[in-house]
């Protein structure tokens, strides 16, 4: 059986009411992967606006195996000293990761944050050497628009997270660097110029989906239309 981790900030867990990237991708696993599979980790809750914590359950559709490792707020500075205790305690095979967006607004400079992802995957490994990890780049958001040293941050870090995952690639414990699709727009496709809503969520998915299905022929081409 083969067990998917979420991890993520704010784009991953979710708030109150929304179904989340991740209940899109457990239903693409489910219609085009062909073998067991599990979603797993130690979370399973939305981030509620009106008490100001990760505290609700109400999805949009909460029959859905929620676990996930992610949080509002948190970055690869957050998850890099607990992504090897978690991997080992939910056997995890499979690692999709959405960071960066808060460690560039909030906490690490684009060179700082592309070391702790290095962190993040050495950690990872230990806990599991096969260990399969698709990271996603950073979505620059609304603020890159009017905020153009945070911009250059985010473009900065998203080149430093190509090389680092063109330098740690390795057959037994693959990297893979996926891409929202180019119709990503976050006027479009986000509810507050960063978080994304039902479009956005199915083109995160679709992110993900396709980078698996090209480089290791795992599922199928992302159809959102049929999730």
């Amino acid at each position: 059986m083969l067990r998917f981790m979420p991890v993520g900030d704010s784009m991953t867990i979710g708030s109150a009411g929304e179904h989340t990237w991740r209940y899109r991708m457990w239903q693409h696993l489910r219609t085009t992967y062909g073998g067991p599979f599990r979603i797993v980790g130690p979370r399973e809750t939305l981030y509620d606006m009106a008490t100001g914590a990760p505290d609700s359950y109400e999805y949009a559709d909460p029959d859905f195996p929620r676990g996930h490792l992610a949080g509002w707020g948190e970055g690869w500075q957050h998850m890099a000293p607990v992504i090897g205790e978690t991997v080992r305690a939910q056997r995890a095979d499979v690692l999709l990761v959405s960071l960066g967006l808060i460690d560039l607004g909030f906490y690490t400079n684009a060179v700082q944050t592309a070391d702790n992802v290095r962190l993040f995957v050495a950690g990872a490994r230990a806990a599991n050497p096969r260990v399969r990890m698709v990271l996603l780049p950073v979505i620059p958001n609304v603020r890159a628009t009017s905020d153009a040293p945070f911009a250059a941050e985010v473009a900065a870090f998203n080149e430093l997270l190509a090389k680092t995952v063109a330098d740690l690639d390795e057959p037994r414990s693959p990297l893979l660097l996926a891409s929202p699709p180019p119709s990503y727009d976050i006027t479009v496709d986000t509810y507050d110029g960063t978080h994304p809503n039902a479009g956005g969520e199915h083109k995160i998915a679709e992110g993900f989906a396709e980078a698996m299905h090209q480089a290791w022929s795992l599922g199928a081409p992302y159809v959102a239309a049929t999730v």
